[in-house]
């Protein structure tokens, strides 16, 4: 005999109904959980990074890594430190980056640096609008005698940016990629990171440096709570479903 319409062979609707929610909140709690337990090691992350970027951007600067100190650069010694560079701005082209900063959309200015102590960095001289990205729109032409250049170490950053791909062959650059924007403009081995100028090596208005980022939003503690207590609900729904019977079901 077919089972009446609506049923499922092996127990009443209700009953399976009920499992299925049951499995469905008992799901749903442990991914709340562990969303905000990652939300607590992202705080914890980002408090380091907060502290280590205060101590180093008021640091004296420090000469910047030379290729004996390469292979061991890492993000969480390197990153933010203030350098200091003696040399020159080479002939050639620079290389503009979109941006989004304090100032409005525009483009970085990234130009070599030949160091006196004989390799190159790519130096983000600092940051223009749009609508001045040719250098005769500017005021700040690269001076091609003896300088110092002082700011913040930086890591490459590959790829690209703003859900773009980096372009070389158009020339449109979404990151400040080193190793691709080296390749592309045929500077040979360069450093692994880029120096970010500070204002007073680039005091501009065009190019104008120093508007490095070195303020970190911090809502993780926000999003753990939102979680948890996400967590907290599905929970309470299944331990609500577990204290009713079943339809059908008698008790005693």
């Amino acid at each position: 005999m077919a089972a009446p319409a609506g049923r499922v062979e092996g127990g009443p609707p209700s009953r399976m109904s009920r499992f299925r929610i049951l499995a469905l909140a008992g799901l749903l709690t442990g991914v709340f959980v562990g969303l905000g337990l990652w939300q607590i090691e992202r705080r914890s992350w980002k408090l380091d990074l907060i502290a280590r970027v205060d101590a180093r951007i008021h640091a004296q600067a420090v000469p910047a890594p030379g290729p004996g100190d390469w292979p061991g650069l890492e993000p969480a010694d390197a990153e933010y430190r203030k350098v200091a560079l003696d040399g020159v701005y080479p002939p050639g082209p620079e290389t503009l980056v979109k941006a989004v900063t304090v100032k409005g959309p525009g483009f970085w200015v990234l130009a070599p640096f030949r160091s006196e102590r004989g390799f190159t960095v790519l130096v983000n001289r600092g940051f223009v609008p749009e609508g001045r990205s040719d250098p005769s729109a500017r005021s700040g032409a690269v001076s091609r005698g003896r300088t110092r250049v002082a700011g913040l170490l930086r890591l490459s950053e590959p790829g690209g940016g703003f859900l773009r791909s980096n372009d070389p062959a158009g020339g449109r650059w979404y990151s400040r990629d080193v190793a691709a924007i080296a390749q592309a403009r045929g500077l040979g081995t360069v450093a692994p990171y880029f120096v970010d100028a500070d204002a007073e090596s680039e005091p501009g208005p065009r190019p104008l440096g120093g508007l490095t980022v070195v303020s970190f939003r911090n809502a993780h503690l926000i999003y753990a709570l939102t979680w948890f207590c996400l967590a907290g609900m599905s929970a309470w729904v299944g331990f609500q479903l577990l204290r009713r019977r079943p339809e059908g079901e008698k008790e005693g």
